[in-house]
């Protein structure tokens, strides 16, 4: 993929959908792109989706194109809360940053 726009999690697999990108958010820009996907994995024996999931990956830019370097994916609300949690934690215990380090 050449633009940031066209990065997607989808996955389609004779004629069915088995990753379904359900959002998108683009967290950083640039030669390092770092994005965050929610998304629903296909369960062929229910014939349904499974749960809500979520994946922050790192692409980088080569040239036009973007390449996947690293994934990590949060595989249910439960593990996405603690992670929310730490974090919450830790950045209350941080110094605020300057300004110029912010956004």
């Amino acid at each position: 993929m050449s633009e940031i726009d066209e990065l997607s999690v989808e996955l389609q697999e004779e004629g069915v959908t088995v990753v379904k990108q359900l959002d998108k958010r683009i967290l950083t820009k640039g030669a390092w792109t770092t994005i965050m996907f929610k998304y629903q994995d296909w369960n062929a024996k229910a014939n349904d989706y499974g749960p809500v999931k979520y994946s922050l990956r790192r692409y980088q830019k080569m040239g036009d194109v973007y390449r996947q370097r690293s994934k990590f994916n949060i595989s249910s609300d439960d593990q996405a809360r603690q992670i929310i949690a730490v974090l919450n934690e830790w950045l209350a215990q941080a110094p605020a940053a300057p300004a110029a380090e912010q956004g």
